[in-house]
């Protein structure tokens, strides 16, 4: 049967909020032996790892991890754990290795993975989508997410299914219940009821020729992830920064035919603010995302302004930035008249 370019894409996006609350299901039934590994493994550093929109996704939950926990904890590319594991962690510091795949299948993480086994001290914990594949066996604990499968090769409802989780198991982590994450999948539905709109008519806007995607802290590898749907749906050129390095060089890039999308936190939101303010003086786009409405020195059609409302706590909603900026590159996808199901030389599945 056939099917309309971007049919698998679309309702990927929009089926996110049950995928998520079917996500949360797993960590809850699984909480108890999570917190068990967790309390038994003694671990000094923790490290996630991915290829791709899975690396993006390390990142931003390494970061978060550290933040909540203390524990030192980064995300890298899973390449770099095979190919330089003298640089990637310390062979004599207990590391809790935490891969992450949606197919699980990808041959960076799994040699990652046994490269880890053979030369590093700790243990695995993977985090997956399908249960016939190489990785969830590998792991010390192997966590599935059904949820996050897909049709797709550009990951939407996969990337935030298995990003979820990692707020779930920093969550038990630190100490918290997971009824903390309850209201996600609600607030999710809201969002995308309330900004689909304003998704699809910038991502029809065919003035737009440069997108930047701005994001600190846990943030910039979401940013980072947002970025590459772009690029991978649509074709465009599109980049991801930090918001003040975004004024260190890569501002000359800003005008009118330019969209910066600023991923807006709470404990810096004036300075955040602030750079996208400059950018709009410059002549560029701005569409700002954060939980409260976020005022502008001036209001003008330069700026859109998407707000949670979510009543969730900093930390933990960062899963909300992602609905909008899916839509977005999806639109723009098919206003270029191309497939976001099957973009342009990318496979499912890299291997080697």
């Amino acid at each position: 049967m056939t099917t309309q370019p971007g049919y698998h894409t679309r309702s990927e996006i929009f089926s996110q909020p049950e995928a998520w609350a079917a996500a949360l299901d797993v960590m809850r039934a699984q909480a108890d032996s999570l917190r068990n590994f967790w309390r038994e493994g003694n671990f000094e550093s923790v490290l996630f790892t991915g290829c791709g929109s899975t690396y993006y996704l390390s990142h931003a939950a390494g970061v978060l991890m550290q933040t909540l926990t203390g524990i030192d904890a980064r995300g890298l590319p899973a390449s770099e754990i095979w190919l330089y594991p003298r640089s990637a962690y310390h062979p004599k510091r207990r590391t809790l290795l935490i891969a992450v795949s949606r197919s699980g299948e990808t041959t960076e993480t799994i040699r990652a993975v046994e490269s880890f086994r053979q030369n590093g001290t700790g243990d695995v914990l993977t985090l997956s989508c399908y249960p016939e594949a190489s990785l969830p066996k590998l792991g010390t604990v192997n966590l599935l997410l059904p949820s996050g499968q897909e049709e797709s090769i550009a990951q939407t409802r996969a990337f935030s299914v298995l990003y979820l989780a990692t707020v779930a198991l920093t969550t038990l982590w630190n100490g918290d219940s997971l009824e903390t994450l309850s209201a996600l999948p609600a607030a999710g539905r809201r969002l995308l009821d309330t900004y689909t709109a304003l998704a699809t008519e910038l991502g029809r806007n065919r003035d737009f020729e440069r997108y930047y995607f701005l994001g600190s802290g846990p943030r910039y590898g979401l940013a980072g992830e947002l970025s590459l749907k772009m690029k991978e749906m649509s074709l465009s050129h599109s980049e991801p920064f930090r918001f003040m390095e975004f004024r260190h060089g890569p501002q000359s890039m800003a005008n009118n035919q330019t969209l910066i999308v600023g991923l807006v936190g709470d404990p810096n939101e004036s300075y955040e603010v602030a750079v996208l303010a400059e950018m709009r003086a410059r002549g560029a786009n701005v569409l700002a995302l954060g939980e409260t409405e976020i005022h502008f020195p001036a209001d003008d059609n330069f700026t859109s302004i998407v707000s949670f409302e979510s009543g969730i706590s900093e930390a933990l909603r960062n899963v909300l930035y992602l609905p909008v900026g899916q839509v977005m590159a999806f639109e723009h996808s098919i206003s270029r008249d191309l497939n976001p199901d099957k973009p342009q030389n990318l496979e499912a599945v890299v291997r080697l």
